[in-house]
């Protein structure tokens, strides 16, 4: 019911022109009209009024936007998903393989979640039942990636083939995980630029799942959409800290060397595959926002208004270790996050880390449930995620407002070629 003590909406003054102009679009149908608002955005209105409305050019179809139009490839040397541009939503979800489902139930469910990801990643409908969420949008950058838990090679027989990078991770500190949130015999990894592109996509993995796998878990995350900002910048996480500074770069010469298993790696049909630690991370939002500028500044070692090292100079800028200030302290504090998480100190390890932000509204406490969905990619998680982490434990800072709530660990495959399907030449080789 309307709050009948709200005074009426004054109804706007008609001019010639907009009565003009109201006649030509007569007859537009409600779909164009909302199809027309959503593509655009353009809501008009004036002060006051209930709402607002939105009415298209002509019937004459618009063309998509740049970000409609975006594709990113499913046939490759690499998945997708591993070294394109955060996405502003995405979504991860875990699967167990079905009682009684093997290695040849699981073969046939990674040629259809192959060619369905082939499909939408070109801004085709799905095969079969599309459900027509995303009709109306072109690609808008989608990427579909798939990649097998632990567990999944002894529910398919095929032990012998899992690599010993996948042994599972060491416990932390800091971790409390759940573990009907942890892990799985198969992980997708959904990423576009548009909500319902991405939504269309997971609908469509979960129906192909059938009758061979059910789900096990499922996070839901988004980035800050592409063009929101004057210039492109390095995202920002819920904490407001420009968070990737310092990320391998496929330009750098060893790039290839720590995030992708080499062509002639073990076992074979890891080549050009990678491992993604995936870990859910609360944020303890409230506690953080009591802190200080300066303090939230100095727990992570860097400004928080264009992510420059607290040493100085821009956000690229080397980070200075040993400088101190007229008291004789370090600018970087000896625990802050980001002195902790340089490669140098930690052996050299590294990891691509390609995350997106969550928030699942109250918990039964009364507190923010949101965070980080991390996603970090590496040759070897043994050298990149575990050596960091480990560090991060003994006495990082941040540790004290934040919560490690769940965790997964995944053999992601190369990229399938044309008339292949992901994961083929561990399942049929």
């Amino acid at each position: 019911m309307p709050d009948q003590s709200l005074p009426k909406a004054r109804t706007p003054e008609v001019t010639p022109g907009q009565r003009e102009a109201a006649s030509a679009h007569e007859g537009i149908s409600r779909r164009r009209l909302l199809g027309t608002a959503g593509a655009t955005g353009l809501v008009l209105g004036t002060a006051g009024a209930a709402v607002g409305y939105a009415a298209a050019p002509s019937e004459a179809a618009a063309p998509l936007t740049s970000l409609g139009t975006d594709r990113a490839m499913f046939h490759g040397k690499h998945q997708p998903g591993i070294t394109d541009g955060l996405q502003a939503r995405g979504h991860l979800v875990a699967f167990d393989l079905a009682a009684g489902a093997g290695r040849k139930e699981a073969a046939a469910l990674l040629r259809r979640w192959s060619e369905t990801a082939r499909r939408l990643m070109a801004g085709e409908p799905s095969s079969h039942d599309d459900t027509d969420v995303a009709r109306d949008a072109g690609p808008s950058s989608l990427t579909v990636t798939f990649g097998f838990g632990h567990s999944f090679f002894a529910r398919t027989g095929l032990e012998k083939q899992r690599p010993t990078a996948l042994d599972p991770l060491p416990e932390f500190s800091s971790d409390h995980l759940d573990k009907n949130r942890s892990n799985g015999d198969l992980w997708v990894q959904i990423g576009a630029n548009d909500a319902l592109v991405a939504f269309h996509a997971l609908r469509a993995i979960q129906q192909d799942a059938g009758r061979a796998a059910k789900v096990r878990w499922q996070m839901n995350g988004f980035n800050r959409s592409p063009g929101a900002t004057s210039h492109p910048m390095t995202a920002r996480n819920l904490m407001g800290q420009v968070d990737g500074t310092r990320n391998p770069k496929p330009s750098e010469a060893d790039f290839d060397q720590r995030i992708f298993v080499p062509e002639k790696g073990e076992p074979a049909w890891m080549a050009n595959g990678s491992y993604a630690v995936v870990r859910r991370i609360r944020m303890l939002l409230d506690d953080w926002e009591k802190l200080s500028g300066k303090a939230q500044e100095d727990v992570i070692g860097r400004r928080k208004s264009d992510g420059a090292a607290l040493s100085g100079g821009d956000e690229t800028t080397a980070m200075d270790l040993e400088k101190t200030d007229a008291e004789g302290n370090l600018v970087v504090p000896i625990n802050a996050h980001a002195r902790i998480t340089r490669p140098d100190q930690n052996g050299g390890a590294a990891m691509l880390r390609r995350p997106f932000s969550f928030h699942d509204g109250i918990d039964p406490d009364g507190v923010p449930d949101a965070g980080l969905l991390f996603i970090c990619w590496q040759a070897d998680p043994l050298r990149g995620f575990v050596p960091v982490q480990r560090k991060l434990d003994r006495g990082d800072a941040l540790s004290q407002f934040i919560r490690h709530e769940s965790s997964g660990l995944f053999a992601v495959p190369g990229g399938a070629a044309e008339g292949e399907y992901v994961g083929q030449k561990l399942l049929e080789g």
